[in-house]
Formats: structure tokens, C-alpha cells, sequence
């Protein structure tokens, strides 16, 4: 499963995974983007996503889109710096599921503010992997504390979970 990189982000093997998961990248995210591995659950797969966003790889992040609500291209913001994950729940998405659901809250800076994007993202699982479907975003409480990124009303490169 060979795939042209859109950036050289890298991560060392050892170092933390982006995700939040708590463990290192080459136990965590780094075998799903590598290739090497494909994620058993739909919570794997959105942390790998939210891990290719921290990395730029476009190429992940469109590979594992729906082809039903794949967008032809995804236009990843160098000014946005991812900064946290947080998963809040899952429904399904389980090795024996064919769907499920992820609510997370990623952070971000865009310009030197803090971010936030708080979605519920479904999955499907097709021909043995699990794929992005869409999102609902949970409203801004504070408009003053969160700003939901203007781009597709999701997340700052148009392709979240």
C-alpha cells in the first residue's frame, strides 16, 4: 500500500504520537500512514487522521475518505498548527462493526489563536477498511473562545475526523 507523501513531516518512531494516545508513533498512527498496517477501528482510523493533518499527509487523509463525500482535493493550510486531541466518545466502530461514530474535540492555532473543532464523524467500514464518512460539528458555546474554521464550515483543510 504505497503512497506519495504530500510533505516530509515525519515522525520518529519513538516519539509521541500526535494523536493523544499516549504511546509512541511507531506503536500508534505511524504503521497506518507508513502503509504498513491498516487501522481496526474507526477511533484507529480518525487518531491516524487527525495524526496525517499534524503531518500534512494529504494523500492519507484522502485515501481513507468515503469515495461517496471524498472531495477530489484537500487543500492542507501550512498557517494551521494542530495542538491537541481529544477523543469524548465512540459508538461502534468496533472490529466486528460495519459502522461507527467519534466524537473528539481537535485544537488548533491559526494565526496565532487558539481553535477549536468539536465534531461527531462517522465511519463505514468498505472491503475491510474503515473510511471517513462526514460530520456533524457541535455549535460554538462561546464565540469568544472557539471559532469554527471557515473553510466547508468543518475543519481548516476541509476534511476532518
Amino acid at each position: 500500500m504505497g503512497r506519495l507523501r504530500t510533505t516530509d513531516r515525519k515522525m520518529p518512531a519513538g516519539s509521541p504520537c500526535p494523536c493523544g494516545s499516549g504511546r509512541a508513533y511507531g506503536d500508534c498512527c505511524g504503521p497506518f500512514l507508513e502503509g504498513a498496517a491498516v487501522p481496526q477501528t474507526a477511533e484507529q482510523l480518525m487518531r491516524s487522521r487527525y495524526t496525517a493533518h499534524v503531518q500534512g499527509d494529504g494523500d492519507w487523509l484522502l485515501a481513507t475518505w468515503h469515495p461517496a463525500t471524498r472531495r477530489a482535493r484537500i487543500d492542507l493550510a501550512d498557517q494551521v498548527r494542530w495542538i491537541g486531541l481529544e477523543v469524548l466518545a465512540t459508538q461502534g466502530g468496533g472490529p466486528g462493526d460495519s459502522k461507527g461514530t467519534v466524537e473528539f474535540v481537535a485544537r488548533y492555532k491559526r494565526g496565532g489563536r487558539a481553535h477549536r473543532l468539536h465534531e461527531r464523524s462517522r465511519f463505514e467500514r468498505r472491503n475491510g477498511g474503515w473510511l471517513y464518512v462526514d460530520g456533524d460539528l457541535e455549535p460554538v458555546a462561546n464565540a469568544n473562545q472557539d471559532l469554527v474554521p471557515e473553510t466547508r464550515g468543518d475543519d481548516p483543510s476541509g476534511s476532518s475526523g
